[in-house]
């Protein structure tokens, strides 16, 4: 049939011919691509469905409602009630971090300038006479510029409790994965800062 036709003729029957083979290959690529988002909008769609969503009561740890405060009240805890020299002492949080109260502390509050009841069993020289914890080397010791002030309180460290808390009894809303290394059983409970606090430190 194409010998029987003009040459003219026959050209445009082969641009036909050319052109629905592009639209041919054009659909089917689309027709492919619709399938594929349709196969991986599946699991998402299925995915949407199983989790709705968290409402605002539930974010947090308070599961109560954001908009009304007089129903929640916080938990308070109770504080160590036991005297000094009775208590049982608390483990570190980390190898030489400032240890947690765990006595009571009736009448020992507010520490002033002319009044601080820590220091009259923690200094030394009182320390292991009533069995308390005595102040360690770096409190007497001047940080700023590294100079050993021969037993006496730097005055940086005479506020206590900056660094000193008591410690509540209260469950923990969201459980601590943290656990500390310490290098040894003296670690848990006493302070070597002065003597550790260089190491890996070249001197130029």
């Amino acid at each position: 049939m194409l010998q029987s036709m003009t040459p003219r003729l026959h050209n445009r029957v082969l641009y036909k011919e050319g052109l629905m083979k592009k639209i041919c290959s054009k659909g089917m690529t689309a027709m492919a691509i619709v399938i594929a988002l349709a196969v991986g909008a599946s699991p998402a769609l299925a995915e949407k469905k199983k989790h709705k969503g968290t409402t605002e009561e539930e974010l947090g740890i308070r599961t109560e409602s954001i908009y009304e405060e007089d129903k929640e009240k916080p938990s308070h805890g109770e504080y160590s009630t036991a005297e000094p020299g009775k208590s049982k002492r608390i483990e570190r949080a980390f190898e030489n971090s400032p240890p947690l109260i765990p006595h009571d502390l009736t009448g020992m509050l507010p520490i002033a300038e002319t009044n601080n009841a820590c220091l009259n069993c923690h200094m030394p020289e009182q320390a292991l006479a009533v069995g308390a914890v005595p102040l360690p080397k770096s409190h007497f010791f001047d940080m700023d510029t590294g100079k050993d002030l021969g037993g006496n309180l730097d005055g940086k460290r005479y506020p206590c409790m900056q660094c000193h808390v008591p410690q509540v009894n209260i469950p923990e809303p969201i459980k601590n994965q943290f656990k500390a290394d310490f290098r040894s059983k003296k670690s848990r409970t006493s302070s070597d800062l002065l003597n550790t606090l260089n190491e890996g430190v070249k001197r130029e």
